[in-house]
C-alpha cells in the first residue's frame, strides 16, 4: 500500500465518504486524499462541504459545476431514447458516468495513484464509477472501501463516524440512503426494506422534491412544453435551457404530486432492492416527450425504438454508458428525433398527468383520414387488402383440411 501516496475521492460529504477519509489515512498510510464533489444539482448538499471535507482530513476539495454537461449530455439522450428501467427513471444510473469522468479529470491534473470511491459491494455504483473510470483511465488504480474495510452496517459506520469525530448530518432514526440531483431523489433502507411497509408519503420531511398526491391542491395545473428534434426548447411559452426547464418542472410537478415511484427492482448484481423514488420535471418531461412521438413517429420507428429502449435502459443501468453499442443506440435515437417537433400541453392533478393537446407540423395524424365523418380513406380498398393480409391463413386453413380428409 505504500506506492499510494495520494488519491482522489468521489466525496459526497453523506455518511460513506465521510468516514471514508480517516479509514483512508489510517489504512494507506497517511496518503493524500484529495476530494472531489461533482454538482449534478443536489444544490443545499453542498453547503459546508469545503470546510467539513478538511476537518475529516482531506487536504483540498474541488466542486465541479457539472449541471449543464450532465443534463445535455446524459439525461435528453437517455429521456429522447424513452429508456426507462423497471419504471425507474434512471436518476442515479445517468449521474454516475457523468461524475466519474470528472473524478479522472482531476485524478490525471493531480497525478493521484488511485480513484476512491464510496458505494459498497451490493449496490449497481460501483459497477457504473468503475467501468467509466477504465473507459477514461485504464491503468488507473481503484480502491473501494466497502468491499475491503470490516464495518459491515450503516450503523457501524456511524460508530466509525463518531469514534472518530466526523460531523453528520444524520441520526440512527432518519439514516434513508439517499441519491439527490437535479433529476431524481431517491430513497432506500430503514422501514422502506420491508416490502409489507406502504412509504411515508405524507410524514413531514420524508419527501424532499414534492408532496404527497393527497397534499396536493385540488384544482389542476396545465403546463405547454415545445421540443424541437425531441429536445425540450421553451415551457408554457417562455424559451430556456433544458436544465432551467427541468428545474422549473421540479417545482410544478413537486407541488402536484408528480413522479412518485415505489418498485422492487432487480439490481445488476442480482438482488432485489426496494426502492422510493421522487422524479417530478423528469416524469411529465417524459410523458410530454412521448405524447408528442405518438403523432410523428411511424408505426415501425416507434415499435423499434420502443425495443430498443429497453436495450438503452439496460446499458444505462448496468453502468455501460461509455461502449460502443450505447452510442450506436443513440445515433439512432437522434435520427428518429430529426421531426419530433412541436407542442404538448399536459394537466397536472393530483399525481396524474392527463394529455391536453399536442401539436407538430410533421404529425403523421390526418383527421381528414381518420374521421367518422366523410373521409378520402376509400374503404372499399380494405377488402383487397384483407385477402392478401389473410392469404397465408387461408392456405393453412385448406392445407390442414385436406390432411384430415
Amino acid at each position: 500500500m505504500s506506492e499510494i501516496k495520494k488519491v482522489v475521492l468521489a466525496y459526497s460529504g453523506g455518511l460513506d465518504t465521510s468516514v471514508i477519509i480517516p479509514w483512508l489515512k489510517e489504512n494507506y498510510d497517511n496518503c493524500e486524499v484529495i476530494a472531489v464533489a461533482g454538482n449534478v444539482g443536489q444544490a443545499d448538499e453542498l453547503e459546508g462541504l469545503e470546510e467539513k471535507a478538511l476537518k475529516t482530513g482531506a487536504s483540498k476539495l474541488y466542486v465541479l459545476d457539472l449541471t449543464e454537461e450532465y443534463v445535455n449530455d446524459y439525461i435528453i439522450p437517455t429521456m429522447k431514447a424513452g429508456a426507462v428501467y423497471e419504471e425507474y427513471l434512471l436518476g442515479t444510473s445517468t449521474a454516475r458516468p457523468c461524475i466519474a469522468k470528472g473524478l479522472v479529470d482531476v485524478a490525471i491534473k493531480e497525478h493521484a495513484d488511485a480513484i476512491v470511491h464510496g458505494c459498497t459491494g451490493k449496490g449497481n455504483d460501483q459497477v457504473r464509477f468503475e467501468l467509466a473510470i477504465k473507459h477514461f483511465a485504464p491503468e488507473m488504480k481503484i480502491i473501494a472501501p466497502w468491499r475491503e474495510w470490516s464495518i459491515k452496517s450503516r450503523d457501524e459506520e456511524i460508530d466509525y463516524a463518531e469514534a472518530h469525530h466526523v460531523p453528520l448530518r444524520i441520526s440512527r432514526e432518519t439514516n434513508y440512503s439517499k441519491d439527490k440531483n437535479l433529476w431524481h431523489l431517491s430513497h432506500e433502507g430503514l422501514d422502506l426494506e420491508d416490502t409489507g411497509n406502504e412509504p411515508q408519503y405524507e410524514k413531514p420531511g420524508f419527501l424532499e422534491m414534492g408532496v404527497s398526491p393527497l397534499q396536493a391542491p385540488d384544482e389542476p395545473t396545465y403546463v405547454t412544453l415545445d421540443f424541437e428534434q425531441g429536445v425540450p426548447v421553451a415551457l408554457d411559452g417562455s424559451k430556456m435551457s433544458a436544465k432551467d426547464i427541468i428545474l422549473k418542472l421540479n417545482e410544478i410537478g413537486g407541488a402536484n404530486g408528480i413522479g412518485l415511484l415505489d418498485i422492487v427492482e432487480n439490481r445488476l448484481v442480482g438482488m432485489k432492492c426496494r426502492g422510493v423514488y421522487e422524479t417530478p420535471g423528469g416524469a411529465i418531461l417524459y410523458k410530454a416527450h412521448s405524447v408528442l412521438e405518438s403523432v410523428c413517429l411511424d408505426k415501425m420507428t416507434a415499435h423499434e425504438k420502443q425495443r430498443l429502449s429497453i436495450t438503452f435502459a439496460e446499458l444505462v443501468y448496468n453502468g455501460q454508458w461509455f461502449t460502443p453499442l450505447r452510442e450506436a443506440l443513440s445515433a439512432f435515437v437522434d435520427k428518429t428525433q430529426e421531426r419530433v417537433t412541436g407542442t404538448v400541453k399536459l394537466k397536472l392533478y393530483k399525481g396524474n398527468m392527463i394529455n391536453a393537446g399536442v401539436w407538430s407540423p410533421y404529425s403523421l395524424y390526418s383527421e381528414k383520414i381518420a374521421t367518422f365523418g366523410e373521409s378520402d380513406y376509400h374503404q372499399a380498398d380494405a377488402q383487397g387488402f384483407i385477402n392478401l393480409y389473410g392469404l397465408p391463413i387461408k392456405v393453412q386453413a385448406m392445407v390442414d383440411a385436406q390432411g384430415h380428409e
